[in-house]
Parts: C-alpha cells; sequence; structure tokens
C-alpha cells in the first residue's frame, strides 16, 4: 500500500493558517443580519494548479455564501455573452477608490465605475440573459457552476435576510436604470444579484474557480472550457485594478495578484498561467476584506514570490543550440515562443542571414507558439528573400505542425 505522506504543499498551507490564526481582530458582516450567526473562528485556504492538482487545509469545505467574490465571475460570464464593447456601454473598468456600496457613477454617462462594486455588479447582472429572475439567475448559477465543477446551491436564509435589507441595492439600481445603464427591471436585477450573492461555496470550490481564470477560461479540475480567453483576460484585469475596494493600491504592492474578496468571508486570487487560490475566515475588516484571507495571502506571496510584478531573474533562452554543416545554420529552437522569445530568436540570429548559407529554424523542441507571433514565423523566409542563387536564405522546419498551417 502507497505510504500517506503529508503533502509539503498542503504542509505550506497549513503553516500559512497557523501563522494567521491569532488574529482575531475584525468582525463578522451583520448589516446583512444572517451573516451574523456564522462562526467567527473558521479558516480555510486551497490552492489549484492549472493542471487541475488541488491542495488545501483548515476549514476548506466548509460552506459559506460567495457575496461579492461572485462579482467577477458574473462579470466574466457577460463579457463571454456579449463583448467587451457592449458590457462597457453599461459598465466602466476604472477602480472607483470607494466601498463596496458606494454611488460611484460617472458624471457623463451614469455608468457605474467598474464591475466589482455593488452599483456595477448589479448592471452587470442586469446584462445576463433571460427576463425574469429565473431565467437570469439560472443562467448565472449555470455559469458558476461551470467556474466551480459542481453544482451549488443558495443559502435561502441568507437570501431572504438580504433581499429584506437591501434597500441600498435596490436604490443604487434605481439610479443606474435612470442614468440608462441597467438592462432589467430594478427588482429582476437585485432579485437575482441577492440569489446570486447568497450561493453557497468553499474556499476550495473558490480556488478552483480562480484556477479556471488562472488557464484562459478552461476548468483545469473537469476539463472544461467555461468562457473564452479574452473573457478571462479581461476579468483578471479588472480584478487587479479594482477586485479590492478602496484597499486595491495597497493590496497590488503587497501580495501583487488579481483578486476579490467578499463579506461572506472568502477571497479568490488568481496567479494567471499558474494557479487560484481561495480563502475563508469570516472576520472582515474595515473595508469588508477578510483580515485573517488578507494576511494569508500577504505571508504566501512574500515568503514565495508570488506578486505576479516581480522579476524572475533572465528567461530561458529559446535558442536550444546552434550548429553548423555543409554551409547550413541549424537553430534548434525550444519551450513556449511567444513576443519577447520571437523577438529574441529574430534579433540574435540575424546576423546569421546572409547570401553564404542558409539559417534553418527547427521547432522541432518548441511546445506552443503564440498565435500573432505564427505569422512573423510563417512569412520570415519570403521576407528575408531568396539567395542570388535561389536558394533560400531562411528555412522554416515545423515537423510537429506547431506553427499551424
Amino acid at each position: 500500500m502507497p505510504v500517506d505522506l503529508h503533502h509539503p504543499v498542503r504542509a505550506t498551507l497549513d503553516a500559512v493558517l497557523d501563522a494567521a490564526r491569532p488574529d482575531t481582530s475584525g468582525e463578522v458582516a451583520s448589516y446583512i443580519p444572517e451573516l451574523a450567526n456564522v462562526e467567527p473562528e473558521r479558516l480555510g485556504i486551497a490552492l489549484v494548479s492549472t493542471r487541475g492538482d488541488v491542495h488545501d487545509a483548515g476549514d476548506s469545505d466548509v460552506a459559506f455564501t460567495i457575496q461579492s467574490v461572485s462579482k467577477p465571475f458574473v462579470f466574466a460570464l457577460a463579457l463571454d455573452a456579449l463583448g467587451v464593447d457592449e458590457v462597457t456601454k453599461h459598465v466602466g473598468l476604472e477602480p472607483s477608490g470607494e466601498p463596496f456600496n458606494a454611488i460611484s457613477l460617472e458624471p457623463a454617462s451614469g455608468r457605474p465605475l467598474n464591475p466589482m462594486i455593488n452599483a456595477g455588479a448589479i448592471v452587470t447582472t442586469s446584462l445576463i440573459a433571460g427576463d425574469t429572475v429565473e431565467d437570469k439567475f439560472g443562467v448565472i448559477r449555470s455559469g458558476l457552476e461551470r467556474f466551480a465543477g459542481r453544482d451549488l446551491v443558495v443559502d435561502e436564509d441568507v437570501f431572504s435576510s438580504e433581499a429584506r435589507t437591501g434597500d441600498r441595492n435596490r436604490a443604487l439600481a434605481y439610479l443606474t436604470k435612470s442614468a440608462g445603464t441597467l438592462a432589467a427591471d430594478v427588482e429582476v436585477a437585485t432579485t437575482a444579484y441577492f440569489r446570486q450573492c447568497s450561493l453557497s461555496v468553499t474556499a476550495r470550490d473558490l480556488a478552483i474557480m480562480a484556477a479556471t481564470l488562472a488557464t484562459g477560461g478552461v476548468n483545469p479540475v473537469s476539463g472544461e472550457r467555461v468562457i473564452s480567453e479574452d473573457a478571462a483576460r479581461w476579468t483578471t484585469a479588472v480584478m487587479t485594478s479594482c477586485g479590492m475596494y478602496d484597499e486595491s493600491g495597497h493590496w497590488m504592492v503587497h501580495v501583487g495578484l488579481p483578486a476579490k474578496s467578499g463579506v461572506g468571508g472568502g477571497i479568490v486570487a488568481v496567479q494567471p498561467g499558474q494557479f487560484g487560490i481561495g480563502t475563508f475566515s469570516p472576520r472582515l475588516d474595515e473595508r469588508g476584506n477578510s483580515v485573517r484571507g488578507v494576511a494569508m495571502l500577504e505571508r504566501l506571496s512574500a515568503q514565495y514570490g508570488l506578486h505576479m510584478l516581480a522579476h524572475r531573474g533572465d528567461a530561458l533562452s529559446a535558442i536550444g543550440s546552434l550548429t553548423t554543416s555543409d554551409g547550413e545554420t541549424v537553430a534548434m529552437l525550444r519551450g513556449e515562443i511567444y513576443f519577447a522569445a520571437a523577438e529574441e530568436v529574430l534579433t540574435r540570429l540575424a546576423p546569421l542571414v546572409s547570401d553564404d548559407g542558409c539559417l534553418v529554424l527547427d521547432f522541432s523542441g518548441v511546445t506552443r507558439v503564440g498565435s500573432a507571433v505564427r505569422q512573423l514565423f510563417h512569412a520570415l523566409p519570403a521576407v528575408v528573400g531568396a539567395r542570388s542563387d535561389g536558394s533560400p536564405r531562411v528555412v522554416v522546419r515545423d515537423p510537429d505542425g506547431v506553427l499551424g498551417g
């Protein structure tokens, strides 16, 4: 039988929990009465790689309501369905620098400043297909279930509590309706929004949802494409500047990951191309962010260099080797080639292009090429031209077809 070893990543997450656990500052949300009944000592974290590997610790499978952590994912669904041009007719993309429930509308257009504050999130919900609450929420729940890779249920007690006490959100909806940016009846939009926020999730669910954004829209656990790469990129960009409300700038300096918090105690964070993280701890700071969730992510980022703007050192050269024989110089290329790697290849090898021989670019060791970069290499032989005897100066070998047709 295999030995049940304590996984080192799990041990790392346990250590992060242990460091955060003594901090009992902050208060559970009480403006939604049902949230005041949450057990404040709950503490969990999960990390999911873009390969679909799941690591978790603590109360990672304890359910809580998603609240505002739903906002980026509903925004992604709207972007995927309608495109960025249509969505941004109704909601902006700029940070507000204000609390989540502030009245933040552009003076000229009446658009909410971004989809991560309540006014913008209600407008985003109004853009989802359907004329009734049931229709809109059905699309939203189905989409969020695909992000999480499992069925999600509404906490009806929290929903009822939100609906009873949601007059400020209704007021925001009426303001956007009067400005012409709300795309549905006020009661339909706000009720669908309240139900969206009342979906029950776990820290593990949030990590999978975040990892789906990190992969460019494919759920790495289920393998299902949930949204387009464009929608995932646009959503992650808005999370970067707006996801932590009026603490977004501080967050980007100290943590450096696109993220979104919710008053249910959850935080979701994305390392594009690498992993997603979900945390859960109910006590909130004065801005509505989980105190211990922030502390856990700050610690992980500082200790393991997760900041997405950190300098990683010189990248491995895309040129694996150069060999010359019988007037032919062969450059064996390797790894993934996007714009920076293509620039290196074309710049470093340009002096080898001459009338005296042929430069061969061999893509045998290349695993992936950016779509636009492919055109550079397809066009290269024609751009460089032929030698005086009519033979090519540059030949591109692509035995595995990584450059496409």
